[in-house]
């Protein structure tokens, strides 16, 4: 949900030209966008509030070169360490059957005694992706298995998932020869003005979805920290975690939102990357920017993305994908 992974065309070819060395991805979501950066070249700092963006943003982009050995792997996958069966109990029955809980529990321990943040982070987010790719639309917002098409994911085993999940990250992870940095705090917190980029990609509010990604991936969320950072919700069915505020998530306070950010990084380019089925909407948007920034340039692309299936076909909506480009 929210990726730009099929965007990167398109959003390199309005930012190959600018004149930045710095940049901020302050909402990095799935890390695509900074990882983008750091190929070419930039000093990049991540941000997102979710602990499962930032894990993975802290293996591909503030990791320079620390990868999982074959020892590791092997470490994660088979090491008998003490755990307390957290997902076994608490989840049972709901996502994954005892044995894949069980897997997990044990996966989670072993991971605690790799060497090294960088080498934790590797090891978590191939949990988290093992997770997503086991999981029938890779999303825990119901309960069993009914949306199990037979496609070859769901056949393979947590283990032959950890290990290519792994493989991929591993193959991920160079040195561009800066300083990178991943951070996990709310973007309004960041007092730091001296980036000469910074890309917004927030939770868009729409008047046709809700922009909750830990309610649509709450278990990957909790499963970073063995869930000491959240809190289980057990009045409901899929034991969410209690909701993570945004002020993006509501029409109220999107556009103060909006405004606070472009006011805090009003020295920076500022890129803002928008759907047309959100509020505020096109023009909305460049007048809010133009308060802040002398030039406000838009860039457009028609998108398709995938929405859900219906009496098994997949059904698509079209949009179009913005980039409001505010200069000084």
């Amino acid at each position: 949900m929210g990726s730009k992974q099929k965007l990167l065309d398109f959003i390199y070819d309005n930012v190959k030209g600018l004149e930045a060395e710095s940049v901020l991805d302050a909402f990095s979501g799935s890390g695509c966008v900074g990882y983008l950066f750091k190929t070419m070249g930039k000093q990049v700092h991540t941000n997102d509030m979710l602990k499962s963006c930032y894990i993975t943003s802290k293996a591909t982009i503030e990791n320079k070169r620390e990868k999982l050995s074959q020892q590791d792997i092997d470490l994660v996958i088979n090491n008998k360490t003490n755990n307390d069966g957290f997902i076994s109990r608490t989840f049972k029955g709901l996502y994954f059957n005892d044995k894949e809980n069980k897997f997990l529990d044990q996966a989670y321990a072993n991971i605690q005694l790799l060497n090294g943040s960088n080498k934790k982070a590797i090891a978590l987010a191939a949990l988290s992706r093992a997770c997503l790719k086991k999981r029938p639309r890779g999303i825990f917002t119901y309960t069993g298995m009914r949306y199990n098409d037979g496609r070859k994911d769901l056949k393979l085993s947590f283990t032959e998932h950890f290990i290519q999940s792994a493989t991929i990250i591993n193959n991920c992870v160079f040195d561009n020869g800066r300083d990178n940095k991943s951070f996990n705090k709310d973007i309004f917190s960041f007092t730091n003005n001296g980036y000469d980029l910074v890309y917004i990609d927030p939770p868009y509010y729409s008047k046709y979805s809700d922009n909750d990604y830990s309610r649509r991936y709450h278990f990957i969320e909790g499963l970073m920290t063995n869930w000491s950072h959240v809190k289980v919700n057990d009045n409901t069915k899929t034991k969410k975690i209690f909701k993570i505020r945004t002020p993006f998530d509501s029409l109220d306070t999107t556009y103060s939102a909006f405004d606070k950010l472009f006011e805090t990084f009003k020295r920076s380019i500022i890129i803002v990357s928008y759907s047309s089925n959100s509020l505020p909407n096109q023009e909305e948007m460049v007048q809010m920017m133009k308060k802040h920034k002398r030039k406000v340039e838009v860039a457009e692309f028609n998108h398709k993305y995938s929405s859900g299936t219906q009496n098994g076909r997949v059904i698509h909506s079209k949009v179009k994908e913005y980039l409001f480009i505010g200069k000084n």
